[in-house]
């Protein structure tokens, strides 16, 4: 399974949902670090900004990553609703601004 993953390293969040996927010898991740380059930031905004499924995430503060998009174009804030392998070590998300993970 192919997976992109849109997430920085200074987001602890990020950091494990990584690793986590790192794991799995099923998944194909594509990691993109919003924090690298601005053309990855840009792409990840172009998501935040048009997608319905960040306005709570906005409300709330919270940038909205680790973002995963798996290969039938399905967004998730939860790779472990899709990852049997993940489910057993749910990792929080949607990083808040403070800093402080959710």
């Amino acid at each position: 399974m192919k997976i992109i993953m849109y997430g920085t390293e200074i987001c602890p969040d990020c950091v494990a949902a990584k690793a986590q996927l790192g794991e799995l010898t099923a998944v194909e991740l594509d990691y993109r670090n919003i924090t690298k380059n601005t053309a990855t930031l840009k792409e990840f905004l172009r998501h935040r900004d048009h997608d319905e499924m960040f306005q709570p995430v906005k409300e709330e503060g919270r940038i909205g990553i680790p973002l995963f998009i798996l290969e039938d174009g399905t967004q998730t804030f939860d790779i472990a609703d899709f990852i049997d392998d993940v489910k057993s070590q749910p990792v929080p998300n949607a990083c808040s601004i403070d800093g402080k993970g959710c």
